[in-house]
């Protein structure tokens, strides 16, 4: 795993990535929705549209060209970031990408002064992941569960 993290990058998203970046967050999130009985390939579509703000996405690059996944972090408010978008393929999960990119936030929003909030599917892997990174539960709607971590907490 340790040798893996220095060959990762982050690079800039192109308007013209939506299809591919589309491909991977079905194929990130389709195993969870499923269990949730939610997987809709034209719900996919319509949210990573909602929120495909190319200045604050990025992918998340292995040895400069193998797009592996990708991370949206934008403001939201005066007081935090919004992590709107971390999605990993298939067979890169559990090798600590996820927690490299996790500290790049999380240095962003130190640097910033900031929170992040962010919104994960009940029953998702991923809580335990956001859990295990300081976030704390602040709410529940429907299937969705809102997290937030406080830089204030973490000495910010």
């Amino acid at each position: 795993m340790s040798d893996l993290l220095p060959r990762l990058s982050l690079q800039p998203v192109d308007s013209n990535d939506f299809e591919d970046m589309l491909a991977l967050r079905i194929d990130a999130m389709r195993p969870s929705l499923e269990r949730v009985g939610r997987f809709d390939a034209a719900r996919s579509r319509e949210r990573l549209s909602a929120g495909f703000v190319v200045p604050f996405m990025h992918h998340i690059v292995l040895d400069g060209s193998q797009r592996v996944g990708f991370v949206t972090l934008k403001p939201e408010g005066a007081d935090a970031l919004r992590l709107d978008h971390l999605y990993l393929r298939t067979g890169f999960q559990g090798l600590g990408i996820g927690e490299w990119v996790m500290d790049w936030a999380q240095a962003q929003a130190r640097e910033q002064h900031r929170d992040i909030k962010l919104t994960a599917l009940v029953k998702s892997d991923a809580n335990r992941f956001y859990l295990r990174h300081g976030f704390v539960l602040e709410g529940e709607e429907g299937v969705d569960l809102h997290y937030r971590w406080r830089c204030a907490e973490m000495t910010c």
